[in-house]
């Protein structure tokens, strides 16, 4: 077996925190090649997909991996494509995404590159009205002043193409800074953002993560910001607690199961807040080795399982 680990540089690559780390970890110990490159090693010729790629010995931890040597190679020789680059979600992105359908012809390519495509992470949640907070997308902002006036006077505004928690505002009628936000978010007013009205429960029981493999839920835990910011994204400095999943979280991956199945979207994660859906993360969803800590779980292995499921059928 050969996989293809097209992400950013294994140097960036957290051996305690990185879901990549895992699967490569995974996909080795089943005897299989780890292959890994940047989206710019790929290019397409005679209609079939290519990399510059490095074949890796990946672990024991805390390494990340040795490079056993580095090759020209092509998709008919891949079983599997893990797309694992990092957003903003830019024309690079969408670009590299046209190159991996040709690997598709071959491949699992995870998540499938139409899918990534049109399940933008913060424009997804849109199809769902009915599970998601208001939410407003604009660059207009006298808009923005009257929908966060509407919601209760307290709203969360957020790039539409960013991850992480970058760029993402509490922006509060009565705040001295409103103005500037709105200026700096829609970089006066000629970029669109999302806003959405703010959750309070995010104070208390935090920005809830749901992995699901082929839109079945496998993992969850909260992620629980810290006392001097209000994102909850572990990077920043959330901690992370085990927590359980409640009725709506159920009807909500329900509910998106279909799509995501049908989709080729085997690897995902979703937020939720209050019991409202936020975010749907498809291109490099984190939180396996998380679930691991809490629970003893191994969603890597599911993974893995549902690539081969899909290889084989």
């Amino acid at each position: 077996m050969r996989a293809l680990f097209v992400m950013d540089p294994l140097s960036t690559v957290h051996v305690d925190k990185d879901s990549s780390y895992v699967l490569m970890l995974e996909w080795q110990a089943r005897g299989g090649e780890v292959w890994h490159c940047l989206w710019q090693d790929c290019w397409v010729e005679g209609g079939e997909f290519c990399a510059q790629a490095s074949r890796l010995q990946v672990g024991p931890r805390p390494k990340v991996a040795d490079v056993l040597e580095t090759a020209t190679i092509r998709g008919s020789t891949l079983d599997a494509v893990f797309k694992r680059t990092d957003p903003p979600f830019d024309m690079g992105y969408v670009f590299s995404t046209y190159m991996l359908d040709a690997a598709a012809q071959h491949a699992v390519v995870v998540n499938d590159p139409s899918g990534l495509r049109d399940a933008n992470e913060k424009m997804f949640i849109l199809r769902y009205a009915d599970l998601i907070p208001p939410t407003l997308v604009t660059r207009d902002m006298n808009k923005i002043k009257a929908f966060v006036a509407d919601v209760g006077g307290k709203a969360v505004i957020k790039p539409w193409d960013g991850n992480g928690g970058r760029g993402i505002f509490v922006a509060q009628i009565g705040d001295r800074n409103f103005n500037s936000i709105l200026e700096t978010s829609t970089v006066q007013g000629t970029e669109h953002v999302m806003i959405q009205a703010f959750v309070p429960e995010v104070d208390s029981t935090g920005d809830k993560r749901i992995i699901l493999v082929n839109g079945v839920p496998k993992g969850v835990f909260a992620r629980i910001p810290p006392a001097d910011d209000y994102r909850g994204n572990m990077h920043v400095g959330a901690s992370v607690e085990a927590c359980e999943m409640t009725p709506q979280d159920v009807h909500i991956c329900e509910r998106l199961a279909p799509y995501l199945f049908n989709r080729g979207m085997i690897f995902t994660g979703i937020d939720v807040i209050g019991g409202s859906l936020t975010e749907v993360n498809v291109t490099s969803p984190t939180g396996i080795q998380e679930c691991t800590s809490l629970y003893g779980t191994r969603i890597d292995v599911d993974i893995i399982d549902a690539v081969l499921a899909r290889r084989s059928a």
